[in-house]
């Protein structure tokens, strides 16, 4: 297929593509949940992957798996062709790439490739630091979560030039199974947050079809056998089902441990919601999913998986369904932990 903007490759598996970048030395910074297991894939590719995390046991665990521990994020850029970071927000990509010396320490003409999720001005601020420092830069946030991290099947979506996609893609498919060139530097952000609030107010509705057939006397199952089959079938419903059964694999069905955490939704949509009213964009329902999924988060959800916004659906509505009392029955002693960012 010929690498055009709005175009990408698949894979074959974690691994995949990489036989024309085999042997390089990649920086990555940022071994949390999803971070550790994607340098675990290109170490396990062929590469050496140098390595750090402010926690120990972060760098501990990437280090069992293949990752060159490096006692800080600078010291381990020297020497690297290109640098990978996974960080929690646009604030500590740019105090990284400005203020603690990352961007200097690197060789001139280094690729750095950011697969955080962050703003859309925060990625193009980052490129254009990169390039002033003699540098080149990518956005690549992903979309998969930690199971697709772990799998090697994480979808990439890239902001940057061509030559610069170019020489990441051997990198990204040995971290995913999907991989896409968006366009100019931002792009890649700005398609993970509007898939993000796809994704968001697609969870919302079906939260409400299912809390309203419930009121109406439907079960969960016959609504899921018909709307999984019929127009309303999507992703939140078929893969994320927010109500346990019909769906195995579903959180719902481990009392709501993620899975994608609602405090990443919240700041997912939340990033959406900013660039819509900067740009004057009447995007009504995802500025109502966004003001959701920040309450619920804030009123203790935040470890939970997005798709336990139902419980606060039934909740508002003043009904107790069957799906609570079927999520709480054997729930784990022990409280959701949220994933790190970048994840769908």
């Amino acid at each position: 297929m010929n690498r055009t903007e709005g175009t990408g490759r698949e894979a074959d598996g974690a691994g995949a593509g990489t036989e024309s970048a085999a042997g390089r030395t990649v920086a990555f910074i940022g071994l949390g949940n999803m971070g550790g297991p994607m340098a675990a894939n290109l170490a396990a590719a062929g590469h050496r992957v140098v390595g750090h995390d402010l926690s120990a046991d972060a760098l501990a665990a990437a280090a069992d798996r293949g990752v060159v521990p490096a006692p800080s994020a600078v010291e381990a850029v020297p020497g690297a062709d290109v640098v990978i970071t996974m960080l929690p927000a646009g604030r500590h990509v740019l105090a990284l790439y400005r203020d603690e010396g990352l961007l200097a320490a690197a060789a001139p003409g280094t690729l750095f490739v950011d697969c955080s999720t962050i703003d859309v001005a925060d990625a193009r601020a980052a490129h254009a630091a990169a390039v002033e420092a003699g540098h080149r830069g990518l956005d690549a946030p992903v979309s998969g979560g930690v199971p697709g991290a772990e799998a090697g099947t994480l979808t990439f979506m890239a902001g940057g030039g061509s030559a610069e996609f170019t020489e990441a893609e051997p990198l990204l498919t040995a971290m995913g199974k999907r991989v896409v060139h968006c366009g100019e530097p931002g792009a890649g952000q700005a398609a993970k947050i509007c898939n993000n609030m796809i994704l968001g107010v697609s969870m919302v509705a079906v939260s409400e079809a299912f809390v309203l057939g419930e009121s109406l006397g439907l079960s969960p199952q016959a609504l899921f056998d018909v709307a999984s089959t019929a127009s309303g079938q999507c992703w939140a419903l078929t893969s994320n089902c927010p109500v346990p059964g019909p769906v195995p694999t579903s959180p719902a069905n481990r009392d709501y441990r993620p899975g994608f955490a609602a405090a990443l939704m919240a700041k997912d949509l939340g990033l959406a919601a900013g660039a819509a009213r900067a740009g004057g964009v009447d995007a009504e329902l995802g500025l109502r999913a966004a003001r959701l999924y920040a309450e619920f988060a804030a009123d203790g959800g935040a470890a939970q998986d997005f798709s336990a916004i139902v419980r606060t659906i039934r909740r508002r509505s003043g009904t107790d369904g069957p799906t609570d009392r079927l999520a709480t029955s054997g729930a784990p002693d022990t409280p959701a932990t949220p994933d790190t960012p970048g994840t769908p």
